[in-house]
């Protein structure tokens, strides 16, 4: 195992987890609904108990995200989380308030109502895709902060990244591009939520709401995705050249894409497989637009880091020094904690399987109207 390979091995799984969790963020999507006035409260307990089963796979797998970035590229995780701290606590904020909302909403101690906990699940269901897909739209627009490693010698102020404005984070809303990317995975949260709930919860009236979400939603999603992807392939790129100097490259994401053509099909069968999944839900009377949606999510969120990361790319570009652009090879652990991790990986797929089967023993059987008025094991 070389050293080049390990680095590229951990950034496939980053990927990976990337990609499942924006196809986990369906429960955000989902409680998106819980608005709709249109539906009973008794159906919006439905839609709620069909999510609260999930949530905390996709809580988990933030954490288990950000996990793997500490471990395998320590400098974009002082850097990004240590500077735009902003972008990183508001998620978290936001998640905690989901929690909690899940947790008392309809206990008999919830002293600010219902709706004031439905508002903080739809507030998680707006925020949390977007702050996600805007954070990753930094990878391509770029950020501003400089890197000094050798700082770290300094005892005074041993700090190796310095963000170089007052916002941390927040300038990326004044990024054009990268806020198109956060529209994008907030509207496909959206959608996924829909073509769940579809799937997941057995009411007519629900289904017939969730298929007229989908069809507004198709529009808004489509618009924000390709106006991003052309602005992404005619943009100039951070690249990186044999000694390791960053330089802009013009059409740099087009060239990557063109110089990887396993990502190119995946980018590809990840959007035939979305563009199905929104016929299914809008157009047909089928229910299984969701397991057409999540593998096609995951593999079109595993083609943008692969975009952002390979082909001697600048996964983390500085807009204010280039030279303190993060790569896979000047941000990466060493290579005695990447193989040992590496080792420690080989559980993922045992971690996978015991996901998968408690996925299918609590989807079983489909949430219903009858359920919720009988058992009190509800949320």
């Amino acid at each position: 195992m070389t050293y080049v390979l390990l680095q590229n091995y951990w950034w496939i799984l980053i990927a990976l987890l990337g990609g499942l969790l924006v196809a986990l963020m369906f429960v955000q999507g989902a409680n998106l609904h819980l608005g709709n006035r249109s539906l009973s409260d008794t159906q919006k307990r439905m839609i709620l108990n069909s999510t609260g089963r999930k949530w905390e796979l996709t809580f988990t797998t933030l954490v288990t995200f950000g996990g793997a970035f500490f471990a395998s590229f320590p400098l974009f995780y002082s850097t990004s989380f240590g500077g735009a701290y902003w972008v990183w606590v508001l998620l978290l904020i936001t998640f905690v308030f989901q929690a909690v909302a899940y947790e008392f909403q309809n206990k008999k101690e919830n002293l600010l109502g219902v709706q004031s906990f439905r508002v903080a699940l739809m507030a998680n269901g707006l925020l949390a895709p977007f702050l996600v897909g805007t954070a990753v739209g930094t990878f391509f627009t770029g950020s501003d902060f400089t890197v000094n490693k050798v700082a770290i010698t300094d005892p005074s102020a041993p700090v190796i990244s310095t963000w170089g404005n007052a916002w941390h984070g927040l300038e990326a809303l004044g990024q054009y591009h990268a806020v198109l990317l956060g529209c994008t995975v907030m509207f496909l949260a959206a959608i996924l939520g829909s073509l769940y709930i579809l799937n997941n919860v057995d009411d007519e009236h629900i289904q017939a709401q969730m298929r007229r979400s989908v069809k507004l939603s198709i529009g808004p999603f489509l618009f924000f995705f390709l106006s991003w992807t052309v602005i992404l392939l005619v943009r100039q790129g951070y690249a990186v050249n044999p000694e390791g100097v960053i330089y802009m490259e013009p059409f740099k994401y087009l060239h990557n894409l063109l110089a990887m053509p396993a990502v190119l099909v995946m980018l590809l069968v990840g959007v035939v497989l979305v563009l199905i999944s929104l016929w299914q839900g809008a157009f047909s009377a089928s229910r299984k637009g969701i397991w057409f949606a999540m593998p096609g999510t995951v593999l079109v969120v595993m083609s943008v880091f692969f975009l952002a990361g390979f082909n001697d790319t600048a996964y983390y570009p500085s807009c204010t020094d280039l030279q303190s652009s993060l790569t896979l090879d000047n941000s990466c652990s060493s290579y005695f904690t990447l193989k040992v991790m590496t080792f420690v990986s080989c559980l993922i797929p045992f971690v996978v399987a015991y996901i998968a089967y408690a996925w299918y023993q609590m989807d079983r059987k489909k949430i219903t109207a009858q359920e919720i008025e009988s058992t009190p094991d509800k949320y």
